[in-house]
C-alpha cells in the first residue's frame, strides 16, 4: 500500500520512462514519496498522481550504484531486471537534493544483508554512538531504533541517554517536517518515537513526560502512518488537561509525580494497539508506582482538605473541586490497595464529611459522596462503619435511603442500594466469622433499618400507584406524606430491597405489620410489568420464610387476589410477569397444603382458562389427591404425617403421608387459619431462592413452569426458632416471650 500523497511543492516530479526509440515519454505528474516499508522489508520510492491519486511509480531502493543526479533536479535511473530507463524531473531543486540524500541514507542502510541480519545487530552492538539525527538520516534511525534485540535495546538505551542532545534535535526535525507537512517524514518520526517507548525505559519515559518533550512527542505521535488523517492530541491536551489544586500541594515531588502520571496514562491512551503488551504493562506498573508514593506522601496534607470541606465559608467551587479530589485520592487508595490509609481517613472523620456531601443539593456531589463511600466499604473497615452507622447523631443510613428515592436520571439508584445492602449484609467483611459483637452490631443496623427506613420506602411505593388499577390519571395516585411518587427504576429497587431484608433475618423484617405486603401490591396496579413482577417475586420471597404467620394472613386476608386478578388479566402472555406468578404457584404447590386450598378454593374459576399450563396442572392434581386423602384420622396423626417429607403427596410417591383437613369452606374460615398455624405447611424440602433472578418458567405446555429452586432450612432449628418467636398477627393476642424477654405486641420486631 502506497503512503498517502505529499501535496508539498518541493516534492512535484513527472516521471518519465525511455522508450524503445529512444525518447522519454511523460508518465504523468505528481508527488514523491519515500518510506521504510515494514511488512517486506525494503525501503520505496513512490509517485502519487496529483489528480486522481493513483500510483504512478513504485520502486525499490537499490543498493547498487544506479542511481544519477543531473542538473540539480532530475534524477534518473536503470532496472535491469525489468530492462527499464526512469527518470523523476523536481519542479524545486531543493526537492531534488532532498530525495537524492534520502536516497543515498537508505542505500547505506542497505549494505546491511537484510533487515533482521546478524551483521546489523553486530553493527548495533558496535556502536559508540546514535546516528546523527538530521532528516536524510531517518531512515536510518528508524532502522536502528525498530530492529534490535534485547541485547539491542540496551545498547540501544545507553546510547540515546549518553547523547544529551538527542531529544532536542528529534524535535527539532519534528518542527522542520511538520512545518512543511512532509507527511513521508512525519510518518518515519512516530514510528523512531514509538521504538524509543518501545524500549521500555523508565529513564528514557521520564525524559519524554517532562515539561520540556511531552507536547513535542505527543506531537509526533499525531502523525500514525496507520491513521488516515493526523490526529489532534496537542490540541487536546492544551484545551482540556486542566490541573486544579483543591489543597496547596507543597511536596514538588508529589506534584511531579501527578503530572509525570497524568502523562503517561495519556501516552498509553495514544498508543492504544499501537505498542505491544510489553510496552502496555511497563507503563502501567510505573502509574501504579507513582500512585503508591502520592497516596503516601499526599495523606498528611487530607487533614487540611477535611477542615476546608468542614468550613462554612468555603466556596461551591471550591467544595466541588475538594470533593472531586477526595474522590481522586479514595481511588488510588483502593487500586494500590493502601488501607491502612483508608482507615486513617475514617478515623480522621470521613464518615461525618461523606454526610456532608449527601447533604448537598448538587446532586454531581451526591453521586461523588456515594462513590467514596462505596470505595470505602469494598475495603477492611467493617467495625468503623457499623459504629458509625448506629450513632444517632450521624443518619447516614437514612440519607442513604433519601438519595435511593430521588431521581438521579443516569440510573444511579443502583449505587445507593448496593451500598445500603452492603451495609445491612457486612459485605464489606469478606471470608470474616463474625464475633457476637458484629452480629449484635448487625442486628441492630438491621432494626434501625426496619424500624425507621422501612416504612418510609413502603410509601414511596403507595405514592407511586393509582388508587384503582388501570387509572392512571391526574390525581389518581395515593398521596403519602410529602411523597409525589417515584419513576419505575426506583420502585424496582426498592423492591430489590426489600426481598434482601426478608432473607436477612424475616423474624425483625416484620411485613404483616401495618399492611406493608399490602401496600407493596399496590404495584400490581401499575402498568409496566416489570414493576408487577417485581410485587410477585416480594410475596414469593416473603412465602420462602415458612412462617406459619405468614401463611395464615395472606389466608385470612386474601393477600393473593391482586396477583391473580393481573394474571389473568395479562392473558396469559408469556412474559416475566407469567413467569413470576407461575413460580409463585409452584412454590405454594410444592411447599404448603393449606395455600393450595386457599388458591383453589378462591380463584379456581378465573384460573380455569390456564389449566392446560403445567403449573396449574400439578396444582389441581395436588390439590384433588388432598382431597381424596382425607380420611378420619386425628389432627395428631395428620400433623404428624405432614411434618414429613411434602414429595409423598406428588405423583410416584410414598401414599403414606396425608394433606391437613381440607373440608370445604370458605378461604377466611378460621378452621383453615387454624391449619396454618401448624407446623403441617412444610411441605418440601427447601432450596435458596432469589428474588432478583426472573423464573426461568415457560407458557408452553412442553414445559414445566415455575421451576425455581427455594431455601435450605434446617428443620428442627426452624422449629425451635418459631417457638422462640412465636408471633400472631390477630389483634389481642400476645408473642410467647422468649427467654429472658417480655411480652410483645402483636407485630412488634
Amino acid at each position: 500500500m502506497a503512503p498517502p500523497r505529499n501535496t508539498n511543492s518541493m516534492q512535484r516530479v513527472k516521471v518519465y520512462r525511455l522508450n524503445e526509440d529512444g525518447q522519454w515519454d511523460d508518465r504523468g505528474t505528481g508527488h514523491v514519496t519515500m518510506d521504510y516499508m515494514e511488512r517486506s522489508g525494503d525501503f520505496g520510492l513512490y509517485v502519487i498522481d496529483e489528480d486522481d491519486n493513483s500510483t504512478l511509480l513504485v520502486h525499490n531502493i537499490s543498493s547498487e550504484n544506479i542511481y544519477k543526479q543531473q542538473e540539480d533536479s532530475i534524477i534518473s535511473w536503470s532496472e535491469p531486471k525489468h530492462s527499464a530507463q526512469l527518470a523523476l524531473s523536481f519542479q524545486e531543486t531543493a526537492g531534488c537534493t532532498f530525495v537524492w540524500n534520502q536516497i543515498s541514507s537508505m542505500q547505506r542502510i542497505l549494505h546491511f544483508d537484510s533487515l533482521h541480519s546478524e551483521a546489523f545487530h553486530n553493527v548495533i552492538s558496535e556502536l559508540k554512538e546514535i546516528p546523527d539525527v538530521n532528516r536524510s538520516n531517518l531512515p536510518l534511525l528508524l532502522k536502528v531504533v525498530t530492529e534490535n534485540c534485547i541485547t539491542d535495546q540496551m545498547r540501544l538505551t545507553e546510547l540515546i541517554l549518553k547523547d544529551a542532545t538527542f531529544f532536542q534535535k528529534l524535535m527539532d526535525v519534528f518542527d522542520s517536517c511538520d512545518n512543511v507537512k512532509d507527511v513521508a517524514d512525519l510518518h518515519m518520526i512516530f514510528k523512531i518515537v514509538k521504538g524509543i517507548i518501545s524500549l521500555n525505559s523508565s529513564q528514557i519515559l521520564e525524559i519524554i513526560v517532562g515539561d520540556q518533550l511531552f507536547m513535542k512527542i505527543i506531537g509526533c505521535l499525531e502523525y500514525d502512518p496507520d491513521v488516515p488523517q493526523s490526529q489532534h492530541h496537542q490540541t487536546m491536551l492544551r484545551e482540556h488537561a486542566v490541573f486544579k489544586e483543591a489543597i496547596p500541594i507543597k511536596n514538588a515531588l508529589v506534584l511531579s509525580k501527578i503530572h509525570q502520571t497524568y502523562r503517561i496514562g495519556f501516552l498509553k491512551d495514544v498508543l492504544t494497539n499501537v505498542v505491544d503488551a510489553a510496552t502496555t504493562t511497563n507503563l502501567d506498573s510505573v502509574i501504579d508506582a507513582n500512585n503508591a508514593t502520592i497516596v503516601t506522601l499526599l495523606k498528611d496534607d487530607i487533614q487540611e482538605l477535611f477542615a476546608r470541606l468542614r468550613s462554612p465559608s468555603t466556596s461551591d467551587e471550591s467544595r466541588n473541586n475538594l470533593v472531586h479530589f477526595l474522590h481522586e485520592f479514595c481511588s488510588l487508595c483502593k487500586s494500590t490497595k493502601k488501607v491502612s490509609v483508608l482507615r486513617e481517613l475514617i478515623s480522621d472523620g470521613l464518615f461525618d464529611i461523606i454526610a456532608e456531601i449527601l447533604k448537598s443539593p448538587d446532586k454531581k456531589l451526591i453521586l461523588m459522596g456515594a462513590e467514596i463511600l462505596s470505595i470505602v466499604l469494598a475495603q477492611d473497615s467493617l467495625m468503623l462503619l457499623c459504629s458509625y452507622v448506629v450513632r444517632p447523631e450521624t443518619p447516614l443510613l437514612g440519607l442513604l435511603v433519601k438519595r435511593m428515592m430521588e431521581d438521579f436520571g443516569d440510573k444511579m439508584e443502583s449505587l445507593f442500594v448496593d451500598i445500603i445492602q452492603n451495609v445491612l449484609e457486612f459485605r464489606g467483611a469478606q471470608n470474616v466469622q463474625f464475633s457476637d459483637k458484629q452480629k449484635k452490631m448487625q442486628g441492630m443496623i438491621l432494626d434501625t433499618f426496619c424500624e425507621k427506613h422501612l416504612p418510609e420506602l413502603v410509601d414511596l411505593i403507595m405514592a407511586s400507584c393509582p388508587e384503582r388499577p388501570g387509572d392512571t390519571s391526574e390525581g389518581a395516585f395515593v398521596r403519602v406524606g410529602s411523597h409525589r411518587g417515584a419513576k419505575p427504576e426506583v420502585l424496582l429497587h426498592i423492591c430489590q430491597l426489600l426481598c434482601s431484608c426478608v432473607q436477612l433475618d424475616p423474624f425483625r423484617t416484620n411485613f404483616l405489620h401495618n399492611n406493608l405486603t399490602e401496600k407493596v401490591l399496590l404495584l400490581t396496579r401499575r402498568k409496566e410489568k416489570p414493576l408487577v413482577a417485581a410485587a410477585v417475586r416480594f410475596v414469593r420471597t416473603l412465602l420462602s420464610v415458612h412462617d406459619d404467620n405468614v401463611q395464615s394472613y395472606i389466608v385470612e386476608n386474601n393477600t393473593l387476589k391482586p396477583i391473580i386478578v393481573v394474571f389473568v388479566a395479562d392473558g396469559h402472555q408469556d412474559n416475566l410477569l407469567t413467569s413470576a406468578v407461575l413460580e409463585l404457584l409452584e412454590h405454594i404447590r410444592k411447599k404448603n397444603a393449606v395455600l393450595v386450598k386457599y388458591v383453589v378454593d378462591t380463584f379456581w374459576d378465573q384460573l380455569a382458562p390456564f389449566e392446560h399450563l403445567p403449573s396449574l396442572q400439578d396444582l389441581k392434581t395436588k390439590y384433588e389427591k388432598c382431597l381424596e386423602r382425607k380420611g378420619p384420622k386425628s389432627t395428631t396423626d395428620d400433623q404428624s404425617e405432614m411434618r414429613q417429607d411434602g414429595r409423598a403427596l406428588d405423583e410416584e410417591k410414598s401414599p403414606s403421608a396425608s394433606c391437613p383437613q381440607m373440608e370445604e369452606a370458605e378461604p377466611h374460615n378460621s378452621d383453615v387459619a387454624a391449619a396454618s398455624s401448624t407446623p403441617s405447611t412444610q411441605m418440601e424440602e427447601d432450596e435458596p431462592y432469589n428474588p432478583d433472578v426472573t423464573a426461568a418458567s415457560s407458557a408452553s405446555p412442553s414445559k414445566r413452569s415455575g421451576g425455581s429452586v427455594d431455601y435450605m432450612d434446617d428443620e428442627d432449628e426452624q422449629e425451635k426458632r418459631k417457638r422462640q418467636r412465636l408471633s400472631s398477627t390477630s389483634e389481642g393476642n400476645k408473642n410467647t416471650p422468649e427467654q429472658g424477654g417480655e411480652a410483645k405486641e402483636p407485630g412488634e420486631l
